[in-house]
């Protein structure tokens, strides 16, 4: 459990910047009296030193080109055109343990939605092949 920055309260809450942890409205605004930078861990490395996700592959890996042909499904576009599966996204990519979350996100309609979107864009592209 993390501790609010500013009380140290029991935190629900992380500021987008610093990642810091706070607990309420209240010591938001207090946090956000103060410059905040992100930390160095999340610091993008420049491009051409990003790990290479061929680098280990699986079998479940899947290939770049076929990670590109998700931006062209417009049943995926409609999808993200939900608040509330962007709102899941984002929670799952914030979180240090995304694992733990995409089996409570599951149980929700909407994202099953979009996975299945997601899935049937890199599946039927494998079929092709």
């Amino acid at each position: 459990m993390d501790y609010c920055i500013q009380c140290g309260e029991d935190s629900k809450y992380k500021c987008p910047i610093c990642r810091e942890p706070y607990c309420s409205v209240a010591c938001c605004k207090l946090h956000k009296e103060s410059p905040c930078s992100p930390p160095p861990s999340q610091v993008q490395a420049p491009k051409e030193e990003s790990p290479n996700i061929d680098e280990f592959p699986t079998d479940d890996t899947v290939p770049p080109e076929r990670l590109k042909l998700l931006e062209q499904s417009t049943e995926l576009r409609k999808c993200l055109q939900n608040p509330h599966v962007r709102e899941i996204l984002e929670i799952l990519d914030s979180s240090p343990h995304p694992d733990l979350l995409i089996n409570q996100y599951m149980q929700e309609p909407i994202f099953t939605e979009f996975v299945d979107a997601c899935l049937n864009v890199v599946q039927n592209s494998s079929n092709d092949e």
